[in-house]
């Protein structure tokens, strides 16, 4: 873990970081002037979801090092669990 991250894991008790996790599945979609973009982890139910300006490289397949933090999110008067990523990288 390089320093960046354990400051930011030391400055934000919520964070999570996890390590080496291989992606299932991303999705990518248009939302207003961003991308949407979903993510579903190897033995996690949990999407992890995160935006950006532009589309990203397809992750599915890969290994990476994320870090995020656990939200709900109201759909059609449920709430859901879901992984906010603060920090997406190749592993």
């Amino acid at each position: 873990m390089n320093k960046a991250v354990k400051k930011m894991l030391a400055t934000h008790e919520h964070l999570v970081h996890s390590e080496g996790v291989t992606v299932v599945s991303h999705m990518q979609r248009e939302k207003a002037e961003w991308v949407q973009h979903t993510v579903m982890i190897e033995d996690c139910d949990v999407p992890f979801k995160f935006r950006r300006v532009k589309k990203y490289r397809n992750l599915q397949g890969q290994k990476i090092n994320v870090i995020y933090y656990p939200e709900t999110e109201t759909v059609a008067g449920f709430e859901i669990e879901i992984m906010q990523v603060v920090r997406i990288k190749r592993f």
